[in-house]
């Protein structure tokens, strides 16, 4: 009996899974990608999964944003926020409540993937919810409900793998100028990227 290539097991059922999971996306509604992508302001609840070649992990996200730059992301735990993060036109900032942490970057993609395991800029982010592909992501396929995706499958660049699942959704919510201000840092220890990964749950 000839021998079965070593990893190829794996790879059969990776296919398989991918396969399944591209055969139910369901298609987008006439009309709804252009509302979606005109947009303003988006709000959501979503699952996230992400496998990248040196990262993974997996989190319930609160997501905002406002167009073009501002962008807010809150990861609860079960004792309160484990982490709120927010972008504006120039910096990022995350912020760690239970651990009095703080970390600061840039809003660039580069420092996206050093805080989240995710090479996508703010705005490239908020294109990809709305359905919307980005140049940084070399395979995309969205699964649409009646007005906006309610799952988002993107291979980035690197070969990681992000998969949101969308468990509520609001299309132009009115949002407090507030919410995305840069959360405050007083009072707070400073940690590199590696420490934030880590608190937030990342390895």
């Amino acid at each position: 009996m000839a021998e079965r290539p070593r990893g190829s097991l794996p790879i059969a059922l990776g296919a398989l899974a991918l396969a399944s999971a591209c055969a139910s996306l369901a298609p987008a509604p006439p009309g709804a990608p252009e509302r979606a992508r005109a947009a303003r302001t988006y709000s959501a609840t979503l699952g996230v999964s992400l496998r990248s070649p040196t990262l993974r992990g997996r989190a319930t996200v609160i997501l905002a944003f406002a167009r073009p730059h501002s962008l807010r992301l809150e990861v609860p735990g079960p004792t309160g926020l484990v982490c709120v993060a927010v972008a504006n036109e120039t910096a990022l900032v995350a912020v760690f409540p239970g651990a009095r942490a703080a970390w600061q970057g840039a809003s660039t993609a580069a420092e996206m993937e050093a805080l989240l395991g995710v090479r996508l800029s703010p705005r490239e982010l908020m294109d990809l919810l709305v359905g919307m592909p980005s140049p940084g992501v070399r395979d995309y396929r969205v699964s649409w409900g009646a007005a906006l995706p309610k799952r988002v499958m993107a291979t980035l660049e690197d070969g990681g793998r992000l998969d949101a699942k969308v468990q509520s959704a609001d299309l132009d919510p009115t949002l407090p100028d507030a919410a995305f201000d840069l959360p405050g840092r007083e009072g707070l220890r400073q940690v590199d990227a590696a420490e934030a990964r880590r608190l937030l749950g990342m390895r």
